[in-house]
C-alpha cells in the first residue's frame, strides 16, 4: 500500500484530519485549498475562543447532531469529545471546560493549535498546496483553477473535504454541488444553520434598539428551553440563544411559512407572582411604570412587551403576565446563509457507503460539513468535522486494500 498517491481537496477541520491519519499510514498525501492559507473558518472561530469540543455527557452529545446522529455515531465513537481533548494536548494545546460544559484551549484562540498542526502535517510529509480551487474531475482525475492556469492531478483516492456555505469569503461557498450532481450525486440543498432571523420591528424598536443584548432570558420553541441571552439586531434577532432553535424554527417556516420563538422575559418570577405583582400596580401609571414596578422589566425588555404586545395584553394584569412569561417573536425568514455559523444539508448519507465513499464515484471520498448534517454550536461542529475526517481517512485505507469491493450503504 505504500506509495499510494492521495489527494484531498479542502483544507479546514476534516481535511486536515484525514490528512494526519493516511500520512501516518504511510501514503503519499497532499492537502489541496483554494484559499491562499489552511483553516481559516477555523481561525475565524477562535477568535471567539474555539469550542472545540463538549463535556456533556456522551450518550446526550451523540444525541446533538439531529437525523444524523444515528449515522455519525461509528465516527464519533472512534474519535469521541475526550479523544479530542488528548490530540489537542498531544499537540501543546491544553483545553478547559467552561461554565457552559464547552471546551476551550487554554489560550482562547486556534492559531497555535493549527499551526503545530501544520507543523506536525509536514514533519509526517503531507505536502500542503493553496491557491488551487477545484473545478471537476476529467477522465476522472481531479481538476483544479490555480494561479498558474488549469491543473490535472492524478491520484490512487480522493477526499472531498470542502466545508458547506456559511462565510463563503473564508472559501467554503457550496461552488462544489452542481459539480458532483452533474455526476449523479444526490444532495440536499444547502440552507443555513446557527443562523440568526428576520423579524419585522417597528422603525422606532430597531432605531432605538439594534445591537442591545437581552439578557437573563429564557427561549422556548419544540427545540426545547434555554437560558442565556441574545442580542436584537436591526433585522431581527441573533445569537448563540437564538441558534439553538434555529433548526427548528427554519423548518417550521419551510412547512407552515411562519415560525415563533418564546421569550420568558423574568425566568425567575412564577406565573402566579407576576400576575399578583401587575395587579398590585395603579392601572393610571404609564405602562413602563407598571413593567418596572411589577415585574423588574425595563429598557429593552419593556420595550419589546410594548413592541409584542395587543392594546388588550398590555392592560389586563393576567395577560400582561403571560406575554412576560412567554412572549411570541414571530420571526419571518433565516437570515442569509453566507451569515451563517454553519450550513445544514449537503451530500446526502445515502449517496455514500459505509467508508464515506461516493457510490457512483467509486475511489472518491467525503467529509465534514459538506455531508448532511448539522449540530448547534459549543464544539460540537468541530468534533463531527474531525470524526469524519478520520472515518473518511479510515475507509481510503480499506478501500485502498481492496479497491474492488463494493459499495456498502448504511
Amino acid at each position: 500500500m505504500s506509495g499510494k498517491q492521495i489527494a484531498i481537496i479542502g483544507g479546514g477541520p476534516a481535511g486536515l484530519m484525514a490528512a494526519e491519519m493516511l500520512s501516518m499510514s504511510g501514503h503519499a498525501v497532499t492537502v489541496y485549498d483554494g484559499m491562499p492559507t489552511f483553516g481559516r473558518k477555523f481561525l475565524l472561530a477562535g477568535k471567539s475562543g474555539l469550542n472545540i469540543t463538549h463535556s456533556e455527557d456522551y450518550l446526550r452529545f451523540n444525541t446533538r447532531f439531529g437525523a444524523a446522529s444515528d449515522r455519525l455515531r461509528a465516527a464519533l465513537d472512534a474519535f469521541t469529545p475526550a479523544d479530542v481533548r488528548a490530540w489537542a494536548s498531544g499537540l501543546g494545546t491544553e483545553t478547559f471546560t467552561g461554565t457552559s460544559g464547552r471546551v476551550f484551549p487554554t489560550v482562547m484562540k486556534a492559531s497555535p493549535l493549527l499551526r503545530g498542526w501544520l507543523r506536525r502535517l509536514e514533519a509526517q510529509g503531507v505536502t500542503l498546496v493553496t491557491r488551487h480551487r477545484w473545478t471537476g474531475f476529467a477522465d476522472d482525475r481531479p481538476t483544479f483553477e490555480t494561479p498558474y492556469g488549469p491543473k490535472t492531478i492524478l491520484s490512487d483516492a480522493t477526499l472531498l473535504a470542502l466545508g458547506g456555505a456559511s462565510w463563503p469569503r473564508l472559501g467554503a461557498d457550496g461552488s462544489w454541488m452542481p459539480l458532483l450532481r452533474d455526476k449523479g450525486v444526490e444532495i440536499a440543498d444547502l440552507q443555513p444553520a446557527n443562523c440568526g432571523f428576520d423579524v419585522d420591528w417597528s422603525d422606532v424598536f430597531k432605531h432605538r434598539f439594534a445591537g442591545a443584548p437581552l439578557k437573563s432570558v429564557t427561549t422556548m420553541s419544540d427545540a426545547g428551553a434555554f437560558p442565556g441571552e441574545f442580542v436584537i439586531s436591526r433585522h431581527g434577532i441573533e445569537g448563540s440563544l437564538v441558534y439553538a432553535h434555529s433548526a427548528e424554527l427554519r423548518d417550521r417556516l419551510a412547512r407552515q411559512g411562519k415560525a415563533t420563538l418564546l421569550v420568558d422575559l423574568a425566568p425567575g418570577r412564577s406565573l402566579d407572582r407576576l400576575e399578583k405583582d401587575l395587579a398590585r400596580q395603579d392601572g393610571k401609571i404609564s405602562l413602563s411604570n407598571r413593567l418596572r414596578k411589577g415585574a423588574g422589566l425595563e429598557g429593552v425588555k419593556a420595550a419589546l412587551v410594548r413592541e409584542l404586545g395587543s392594546q388588550i395584553a398590555l392592560n389586563d394584569p393576567a395577560h400582561l403576565a403571560n406575554l412576560i412569561k412567554a412572549l411570541p417573536i414571530p420571526v419571518t425568514r433565516p437570515r442569509p446563509i453566507a451569515e451563517a455559523i454553519s450550513s445544514a444539508g449537503g451530500i446526502r448519507f445515502d449517496a455514500l457507503d459505509e467508508r464515506y465513499m461516493l457510490k457512483v464515484l467509486p475511489g472518491v471520498f467525503a467529509a465534514g460539513e459538506m455531508l448532511d448534517w448539522e449540530a448547534p454550536t459549543g464544539g460540537y461542529l468541530l468534533t463531527a468535522c474531525f470524526a469524519t475526517g478520520r472515518a473518511a481517512a479510515a475507509g481510503i485505507s480499506e478501500w485502498l486494500l481492496n479497491p474492488a469491493s463494493s459499495s456498502v450503504s448504511v
